[in-house]
């Protein structure tokens, strides 16, 4: 790996004392908010999470009942040293987040793999298939947004790898493509259990669906409210609730009306 040297990121406060280290290449979104908690992780999970980018979701998994350990793999270097970055300025203890540079497809360069004990594994994927699309003239927005070295089966086959039996796996999508998540967690034996969609506004077809499936588990979909932004030109009560403490991050929100 090329030693990453001389970079200096902005540090994006999030709340509760946490910064998110964010750079041209490696930032965050409000689908990343959304996923957290949609997660409804729990204190008590061992979470592995696919692709962290800058580790937003890490990050922000630290703001209240931080699970046990989280394991935020990447492929590319200089998002784990944005992650680790941001892990000491936010003086979080190092055993609680765990950056590993690997790729999920091939888990042999991560020593003592804990196959199987998982009970939570959490990923924004890229949205659009590889070679579809205007891609991208950075090779880091390339690899986040167009699957470049990972297949939504890849990221299926190898959570199924590191779930127990009734751990969760929840992903984030656009609606167009939610056949082929529903079709690759079954095809490596993860049953999809919740779908919800996330609209703008009360009315407007949903930009974004948020779906959890679970290991070894019985067909059976529920179907949640959906997730509404916006009302009248203002966040949403259940919008505010995913930016808590987080002031500033509401205020870009406003101004993207």
């Amino acid at each position: 790996m090329t030693e990453i040297t001389e970079i200096k990121w902005k540090q994006e406060p999030i709340g509760n004392q946490i910064f998110v280290c964010v750079s041209q290449e490696h930032r965050f979104g409000t689908d990343a908010f959304l996923l957290t908690n949609f997660s409804r992780y729990k204190a008590k999970d061992l979470v592995c999470e696919f692709g962290t980018g800058c580790g937003i979701i890490a990050l922000l998994m630290q703001k209240s009942r931080p699970p046990v350990k989280i394991y935020a793999l990447d492929i590319q270097q200089q998002a784990i040293e944005q992650l680790r970055t941001g892990i000491k300025i936010s003086k979080i203890a190092p055993e609680k987040i765990i950056p590993v540079c690997t790729d999920l497809k091939n888990f042999q360069n991560w020593e003592n793999v804990p196959y199987g004990q998982f009970s939570l594994v959490i990923c924004n994927p890229p949205y659009q298939p590889c070679g579809s699309g205007e891609e991208s003239s950075l090779q880091a927005q390339r690899i986040a947004r167009h699957g470049v070295y990972c297949t939504m089966e890849d990221i299926c086959h190898s959570a199924s790898r590191l779930l127990n039996t009734s751990g969760r796996l929840c992903l984030c999508g656009k609606p167009e493509r939610l056949p082929d998540y529903i079709c690759s967690m079954r095809e490596s034996g993860i049953e999809p259990k919740r779908l919800q969609f996330v609209s703008k506004n009360a009315g407007d077809m949903p930009w974004l669906f948020l779906l959890e499936g679970k290991k070894n588990a019985r067909r059976f979909l529920q179907m949640e409210k959906p997730f509404i932004m916006y009302h009248n030109g203002r966040l949403t009560e259940q919008a505010q609730a995913l930016y808590q403490n987080s002031e500033k991050i509401q205020n870009q929100e406003r101004e993207n009306l």
